[in-house]
């Protein structure tokens, strides 16, 4: 009976966490997260002007600003992952949200540009790494068959937040000035502390830590560490061949909405032409998140097969932006940007909804916070060089063709994976079981027991 018991339980458990409804509540939690993490990092160019003509300093020196902010994120995100595999998503979660708004509150009292890379750079950016990986890990974790879906709504936050986000910084800016601005999103960005308490703490399976502890401290503390890391993942062929994929294609994702402006500007178009170009592409961004999430989970394609699609779709319209521009058409440019968003939104939540099939669930954790470390040097590496080529030919038709070749070789690097042209998908890893763990180290202490006996 009481062997039954914590078996009848845990599939209690995963049944209610399989499109349960507070899978929605962290949904909820997710759309709001994000809009505060991406949202506002894609809004923080409202104070750059305000930053240039009050520290007076170069336009290049204001930029490492949001650029200290992005490569934090990033750069934390195993950190953030590994606290959770060790710890719980809620607390980390909730502390990422305090250190998030302490960042931004400490800027605005800020009287020189170091001061602004520690708080909203490093502070801020440390907050965001240890919010972004587990709230998507723990929307994941709660849905099987609308996993796409929940993402896509999750994320088109982003989009609505930019469109929103703009114009209240920017008379936040006019009646409070930049610091009071700053204090304001401060405080604002503490609503992510109540988007962690939502997510439910998990019950952890003992372990025999303490009896290998004893026997072998340096091997427990490093095989622990691994183990919260997931670094065993880069021994993997599947994972490594994922995150080339995706490292290629953030190598070109980005270009678009760096540079797509400027580059509507020098074709001849107007500045509220080239500004609405982009903002015409974020809206179809938000409607391509939500709809390639709902079609994902109909299950009549594979969700590698179509990510590869929207991928190489998405390459495609990057190369085609310069062509309609040279043309003199603003309607043919406005087209390709239309299919451009869509495309582009498209993939994104697939990119993560794939991982649990590469990994399995038990490390998508783990494996998203190593996958957006690896791949945070592809991101900060595509505007430079784009802007490289402009430099060099003096147009942005090479750095276009460039970046929509980068998307592209990232579908023909995911056609690698095992499995990759079969119809279904091939069942994903099993972690062990904590039980076989317990067996396995019970096993190797055993022995070593009988023989001090017999000594």
């Amino acid at each position: 009976m009481t062997k039954n018991k914590p078996k009848a339980e845990g599939q209690r458990d995963e049944a209610e966490g399989q499109d349960g409804g507070w899978g929605w509540v962290l949904v909820g939690a997710l759309f709001v997260s994000t809009s505060l993490v991406f949202g506002l990092m894609r809004s923080l160019g409202i104070f750059f002007v305000e930053f240039v003509q009050y520290f007076e300093e170069s336009a290049q020196a204001i930029s490492w600003i949001s650029s200290t902010g992005l490569a934090a994120q990033q750069f934390f995100s195993p950190l953030g992952a590994a606290l959770c595999n060790a710890y719980d998503a809620r607390v980390v979660v909730m502390t990422g949200g305090c250190l998030a708004g302490l960042g931004l509150i400490l800027a605005s009292q800020a009287t020189c540009l170091v001061h602004l890379y520690l708080t909203m750079g490093v502070i801020s950016g440390l907050g965001w790494g240890l919010v972004f990986t587990p709230m998507v890990a723990t929307v994941m974790a709660n849905f099987t068959r609308r996993r796409a879906l929940a993402l896509g709504l999750g994320f088109s936050s982003i989009g609505l937040s930019s469109f929103a986000f703009n114009p209240l910084f920017q008379l936040l800016v006019e009646v409070f000035a930049w610091r009071g601005a700053l204090l304001i999103l401060g405080g604002l960005s503490l609503n992510i502390v109540p988007c962690g308490a939502l997510i439910r703490p998990k019950r952890r399976s003992k372990s025999p830590e303490k009896i290998n502890s004893e026997s072998k401290p340096r091997a427990s503390i490093l095989h622990r560490v691994s183990s919260h890391l997931e670094l065993s993942l880069l021994f993997e062929r599947p994972y490594i061949t994922y995150t080339l994929a995706v490292t290629l294609l953030n190598v070109g994702y980005f270009v678009p909405y760096f540079h797509l402006v400027a580059h509507s500007r020098q074709a001849g178009f107007s500045e509220y032409q080239a500004a609405f170009v982009m903002s015409a592409a974020g809206a179809t961004d938000i409607l391509g998140r939500v709809a390639s999430g709902w079609f994902s989970d109909l299950g009549h394609f594979r969700l590698l097969h179509l990510l590869s699609i929207w991928t190489t779709l998405a390459g495609v319209f990057i190369m085609l932006l310069p062509v309609s521009s040279l043309s003199g058409s603003y309607p043919a440019l406005m087209v390709i940007s239309l299919l451009y968003g869509f495309c582009s939104g498209a993939l994104t939540s697939l990119v993560f909804a794939v991982v649990p099939m590469i990994v399995g669930v038990a490390r998508v954790m783990g494996a998203l916070g190593l996958l957006q470390l690896i791949e945070s040097g592809a991101g900060l590496l595509g505007a430079p060089l784009s802007g490289f080529l402009k430099d060099v030919t003096g147009n942005y038709i090479a750095s276009f063709m460039v970046a929509g070749s980068f998307l592209i070789l990232g579908t023909l690097t995911m056609a690698t994976l095992p499995h990759y042209f079969s119809c279904k998908d091939p069942p994903p890893p099993q972690r062990p079981s904590p039980e076989d763990k317990d067996k396995s180290l019970q096993s190797e202490v055993e022995p070593s027991v009988t023989e001090r006996s017999v000594i």
